[in-house]
């Protein structure tokens, strides 16, 4: 299991996709998990398998993409 604190927050947006495409290469090769806290929504839905949203501390959504 990797897990990320805002990996691409302070990046400009063709580094971030580019460091999305290596975190999903590694977990893809490796066989793992991979938990992110991220505010990059558009980023995320498109290379999350599974999205849980969290606001005030309250869970407010859980989804896995089909």
């Amino acid at each position: 299991m990797r897990i990320s604190r805002r990996a691409t927050g302070n990046l400009d947006s063709p580094t971030g996709e580019s460091i999305m495409m290596l975190l999903r290469e590694t977990q893809q090769s490796r066989d793992m998990a991979i938990v992110m806290v991220t505010n990059e929504r558009q980023l995320t839905e498109r290379f999350a398998g599974r999205i849980i949203a969290v606001r005030d501390s309250k869970l407010t959504s859980d989804g896995v993409k089909s």
